[in-house]
């Protein structure tokens, strides 16, 4: 999918340096910081979401001790 980013002018100046640096292409580059700060922000937002649930009551929680005794752990 093609998508248009606009970029500062200093951002694209230290993409281009790195291409041509490199001998990689600059959307080689955009495609792998977007890959590595997607994964990035699901992690950090997802959980937030998470923590923002379990904060109103909507997300059930246990306690370790309850898991461990569940799991049979603490015999």
């Amino acid at each position: 999918m093609a998508t248009s980013v606009r970029l500062a002018q200093e951002t694209e100046q230290r993409l281009d340096f790195l291409a041509s640096s490199t001998g990689r292409t600059k959307a080689y580059y955009l495609r792998e910081i977007i890959e590595q700060g997607l994964e990035e922000m699901e992690d950090y937002y997802l959980a937030a979401h998470v923590l923002e649930r379990v904060r109103k009551g909507q997300e059930k929680v246990h306690s370790a001790a309850d898991v461990r005794r569940d799991l049979g752990l603490d015999d």
